[in-house]
C-alpha cells in the first residue's frame, strides 16, 4: 500500500508542476486572467494533495491503521476537485459548455476534507502518540 501512496504522490506532484507551467506560460494567452487564478487553485491543491500522500507513505503503520481509506479519498478529491477546477477554467476554449461538472468540485473538496478527517481521527486515536 505505501509504494501506491508514494507513486501516486509522484504522479499527482509531477502533474501539478507540468499543469503549473501550463497555467504561468501557456494559459495566459489562451483565457482570462480570473481562468488562470482558478486554473492555479487547482493545481496548488494538487500539489497540497501531492505532498499530504508522501507524509501519508512515511507514517509508520502503528500510527495510523486507516491508511486505505484515508489514500481513496485523497485520490478521488484530487481528481474530483482539481480536474473539474482544470475543466472549468478552459471552458472558455471549447463549444461544450462544462460549467455543468462544476457541482463535481465541492464533492471533492468534501472528499479530501474526509481524508484529512480520517488521518487527524486515526492519529488521535493512536496509541503511539500521546
Amino acid at each position: 500500500m505505501k509504494k501506491t501512496v508514494f507513486i501516486t504522490a509522484c504522479v499527482f506532484g509531477m502533474l501539478a508542476v507540468v499543469f503549473g507551467a501550463f497555467g504561468a506560460h501557456g494559459l495566459k494567452n489562451l483565457v482570462d486572467a480570473d481562468a488562470v487564478t482558478t486554473f492555479e487553485t487547482g493545481v496548488r491543491y494538487q500539489m497540497f494533495h501531492a505532498f499530504f500522500l508522501f507524509i501519508l507513505g512515511l507514517m509508520p503503520d502503528n500510527y495510523i491503521k486507516s491508511r486505505k481509506p484515508i489514500y481513496i479519498c485523497t485520490v478521488i478529491g484530487v481528481i474530483l476537485f482539481s480536474f473539474s477546477i482544470y475543466i472549468l477554467a478552459l471552458n472558455d476554449l471549447v463549444h461544450f459548455d462544462f460549467k455543468i461538472f462544476g457541482i463535481i468540485t465541492p464533492i471533492g473538496g468534501l472528499f479530501l476534507i474526509a481524508a484529512w478527517a480520517l488521518l487527524g481521527f486515526g492519529i488521535l486515536k493512536s496509541k503511539i502518540l500521546k
